[in-house]
């Protein structure tokens, strides 16, 4: 499975285990609602510095979320 498209399920799990809307996330983690739908599809893919400003929003590490993705990919 693609990275991206991998990343963006475990994302859309961690924000609605939260709680959150992806409106809520977004101004959680102070970027644009429409980028965290294009995140959570695949079609884009996060810097670094969002990747920190997600986690942060959702209140775990961003190396958490890389070892999400590392252990739906069978890493």
């Amino acid at each position: 499975m693609e990275i991206g498209v991998t990343f963006g399920r475990v994302l859309r799990q961690k924000r609605q285990e939260a709680g959150f809307t992806q409106e809520q996330l977004a101004l959680e983690a102070d970027v644009q609602r429409n980028y965290v739908s294009l995140i959570e599809r695949g079609i884009n893919q996060p810097t670094i510095a969002v990747l920190f400003k997600l986690a942060s929003a959702l209140k775990c590490s961003p190396s958490s979320l890389i070892l999400l993705v590392e252990e739906e990919l069978g890493q």
